[in-house]
């Protein structure tokens, strides 16, 4: 990262010198400019129009190498929309950056230890991403939802709704020695 955060929404940003800055939490233009994007053809439903017309779409971060797509629809607009959304959690998955205290974006969605999102809010990746570097920081699950300010339930339930964040942690748990999270 480059420690700029002139493409990161107002939410996002630290009221004071410091800036979490994680390519999942990008402007749609931001990542696009990240990223290789390649065009294709797809097969399924759909008929003809989604055979002969050129609407799946590939995104690759250049920087990390990660990529998703779409072909779930049949314009290339609704297509870029998905594989953007889909590259925002592999990012949040495969990218981890420093982590100190949580962002307003963070702090604007917890009431009473309880952390209140849906996995298909737009903003879920850039907190599913802000969860595992806390933990990543913190070395430990309770230590991490302390210092996010939920229960160490609450956290683990966000993390549950993306079954490869739990799984993540719960290897990095399992090289510990320790059981595994639920």
């Amino acid at each position: 990262m480059n420690g700029s955060s002139d493409n990161l929404s107002p939410r996002w940003k630290r009221l004071r010198d410091f800036v979490w800055d994680h390519p999942a939490q990008l402007d749609d233009t931001a990542l696009l400019a990240r990223c290789q994007r390649t065009p294709g053809k797809s097969t399924g439903p759909g008929g003809t129009r989604r055979d002969s017309v050129r609407s799946a779409v590939k995104l690759v971060d250049r920087p990390t190498g990660l990529s998703a797509g779409a072909s779930d629809r049949r314009e290339a607009t609704a297509n870029l929309s998905l594989a953007l959304r889909r590259l925002r959690f592999e990012l949040a998955l495969g990218v981890r950056t420093p982590w100190q205290a949580p962002t307003d974006g963070w702090r604007a969605r917890v009431r009473k230890k309880q952390l209140a999102i849906n996995p298909r809010h737009p903003e879920a990746p850039a907190l599913l991403a802000e969860a595992l570097d806390a933990i990543a920081a913190r070395g430990e699950v309770r230590s991490a939802a302390e210092a996010l300010s939920v229960s160490p339930t609450q956290l683990v339930r966000f993390l549950a709704k993306e079954p490869r964040a739990l799984a993540q942690v719960n290897a990095q748990r399992a090289q510990r020695g320790q059981r595994p999270l639920r």
